[in-house]
């Protein structure tokens, strides 16, 4: 059962990146390009620092051995949420055809 439970925090992590980069951009809508273009970055420095509270904060929960590697657990959480909003946008431009 412990096992089932270690990841819980990756799932966690997308989904807090997702809604503050929701945010982010709204916030930076009528503003130049160069603040959107800055999304993927933003999300991934959002994941790291998640990563490494989670590693200190909840450790039972986050599927690392050491520091780098909730980094580097937290980097790709925050940019699978970079991603799935892609997903997500492409497919509402594309009429939700798959």
């Amino acid at each position: 059962m412990s096992s089932n439970l270690e990841v819980v925090t990756i799932p966690v992590i997308v989904a807090i990146v997702y809604g503050v980069m929701a945010v982010y951009r709204q916030l930076v809508s009528g503003k130049a390009a160069v603040w959107t273009s800055l999304i993927p970055v933003w999300a991934g420095i959002l994941g790291m620092a998640l990563g490494i509270v989670a590693f200190y904060v909840v450790p039972e929960y986050m599927p690392a051995d050491n520091i780098l590697m909730a980094v580097l657990i937290g980097l790709s959480s925050g940019l699978t949420a970079t991603g799935a909003d892609q997903v997500y946008r492409q497919i509402k431009k594309s009429g939700g055809e798959a």
